[in-house]
């Protein structure tokens, strides 16, 4: 039997998100720019799809753009909003525990001459604002702080830390990328006093290969992208109907409150039992979204407890998927040692993990550290 805690690196495709992406694939399937009747109902189902997105956003379907998923979505709002606002200003704050979308687009702009002031979390795995507000100044265009941490669930304090940006400079820039935070708790634009958001599909039991930008009214972006009048030409190209329309019909399927209510008695109930193993210890602050666990086992690298996990039907990541078993620079930015950073395991619920898996995590993880940490 297998065991699915990977659900931060990707999440099972529920039936009704896979169902319309086959009917999209095999019925509806014009281009939603052509003039004709299977193009008016493709752009039908594209519409229909930036509204569910969008009421989940708390934004109005003409905030909402399409994207090939978080990555892009990230890069957009960086690159956008950096070059937008180039001739004024040219300094970014961005957390340093940002996903590597987000810290890659970065260091690439401060090779093009942009400043780039990186703000590290404290020992709580949190960006706190006063941090933040310290670095801005009448200078900075961007702030970039991610909602929830990808590798410790950490809940970053994101409305707070906007509002003391703007009140430094009224001016600035304000992105959030939520691709963890989506369908897993209530975001509204709105509260969070972001400008800018992004959200990725396969996180919330849709299709791979799509994902939306949230700009708000008003904010100007510089696309990176070429071509014709698609998404208002933010992001042009056909759009990518099959994974779009499944993205929207996964939206409808939100539950947030329920979900929530499941995944955080099988978190209390998997940090019970994984207290109790000798040689864990938990990474993630107690306070962290419950549909992630970050933990460091024994002095087991994480790569050998990975292995030892998936033999027994378990499977868990080391941290960012898109990191590829590269040492955690998150947790290295919280001042966790490289040698408890070098054991760390992430454990990701969704709404299709049980009790069950919970234990078959637990009991092989107690047996890998008896049997690896003598070897």
């Amino acid at each position: 039997m297998e065991h699915y805690l990977d659900n931060s690196a990707t999440t099972k495709v529920s039936e009704k998100a896979a169902e319309k992406a086959f009917e999209i694939m095999t019925k509806t399937y014009g281009n939603p720019s052509s003039l004709h009747k299977m193009g008016m109902n493709a752009e039908s189902e594209l519409r229909l799809a930036r509204k569910s997105v969008a009421s989940r956003l708390g934004a109005s379907d003409e905030e909402v753009f399409f994207t090939s998923g978080g990555t892009e979505a990230n890069n957009l709002a960086l690159f956008g909003a950096a070059y937008a606002n180039a001739r004024r200003s040219k300094k970014l704050v961005v957390s340093a525990s940002e996903h590597s979308s987000v810290i890659e687009a970065a260091k690439r702009l401060e090779t093009e001459g942009f400043e780039v002031c990186y703000i590290s979390p404290r020992s709580d795995g949190k960006i706190h604002p006063e941090d933040v507000e310290a670095e801005v100044d009448s200078s900075t265009s961007l702030v970039s702080v991610m909602l929830v941490n990808n590798e410790t669930g950490a809940i970053n304090p994101v409305a707070d830390i906007f509002e003391a940006a703007k009140g430094k400079n009224p001016s600035v820039i304000c992105h959030t990328d939520a691709v963890q935070a989506f369908g897993k708790i209530e975001i509204k634009a709105r509260r969070l006093k972001a400008d800018l958001i992004s959200v990725s599909a396969h996180k919330v039991h849709a299709p791979k290969g799509c994902g939306a930008i949230y700009i708000k009214k008003g904010v100007r972006l510089v696309s990176r992208q070429y071509g014709g009048e698609q998404e208002k030409k933010i992001r042009p190209g056909t759009e990518a109907m099959p994974s779009i329309a499944a993205f929207g019909a996964a939206c409808g399927e939100f539950e947030i409150n329920e979900n929530y209510k499941k995944v955080s008695e099988l978190n209390a109930y998997a940090r019970e039992r994984l207290g109790k193993i000798e040689g864990v210890v938990f990474n993630s602050p107690d306070d962290a979204l419950p549909y992630v666990i970050n933990i460091s086992a024994g002095r087991v690298r994480s790569e050998i407890m990975l292995h030892f996990l998936e033999e027994r039907g378990v499977y868990v990541s080391s941290g960012s998927a898109c990191a590829k078993g590269k040492p955690s620079y998150v947790l290295s930015a919280m001042g966790i040692a490289k040698e408890r950073a070098d054991s760390a395991l992430r454990i990701s619920f969704s709404k299709y993990s049980t009790a069950e898996d919970i234990d078959a995590l637990c009991d092989s993880i107690a047996q890998g550290l008896g049997v690896l940490a003598h070897r």
